[in-house]
């Protein structure tokens, strides 16, 4: 089995980026609890690909994106750029903690019924390679590998178009019942 190119790759996430764009809302802001009630967590993230829902100002004040959800997977592409930088020179640690927390959060936030809603109780980042404006892509892939009644477990990794490893990042939510509406 013949991987990839990494310029194939990388045609490939701009695609995406492009098709996800395509469906989602260009306008952000917050999505009305209406259009929430009475609908699980994916069904909820499925709303925000598909443009039901607006985007988060955080998307665009950071320059990410959501490219795709499943049942215990989101995934986040972003868009490394000098207005992201650090006083050394280098991508600042908070948009790498950003685009992992986004997918970290969101994949526990596929696996939720109706009624239920979760809060991060831990989170924790390795940054394992600077990351400069030179690095056209890169995407945070966020899993569940725990679900319990009461704590969920996550972990993500956000990895350039090359499979270089930037950095990864575990998570610990815990789930609680949501107030009647």
């Amino acid at each position: 089995m013949t991987l990839p190119s990494p310029d194939d790759v990388l045609a490939q996430w701009r695609a995406d980026e492009a098709a996800a764009r395509s469906r989602q809302q260009q306008d952000t802001g917050l999505a009305s609890p209406a259009l929430l009630a009475g609908k699980t967590g994916l069904q909820q993230m499925q709303a925000m690909l598909d443009g039901l829902a607006p985007r988060p100002p955080i998307s665009e004040t950071l320059d990410f994106q959501l490219i795709a959800v499943e049942d215990g997977l989101a995934v986040f592409q972003g868009r490394p750029q000098f207005k992201h930088y650090n006083p050394l020179g280098s991508v600042h640690g908070g948009w790498f903690a950003t685009l992992l927390d986004s997918a970290l959060g969101c994949s526990v936030h596929t696996t939720l019924p109706v009624g239920r809603g979760y809060t991060t109780l831990e989170f924790k980042v390795n940054l394992v390679r600077a990351l400069s404006d030179k690095v056209p892509l890169v995407r945070a892939i966020g899993k569940v590998v725990h679900r319990g009644r009461q704590v969920t477990t996550a972990e993500a990794t956000l990895v350039g178009h090359d499979g270089k490893l930037y950095a990864h990042a575990s998570t610990t939510c815990l789930l609680f019942d949501l107030p009647p509406a």
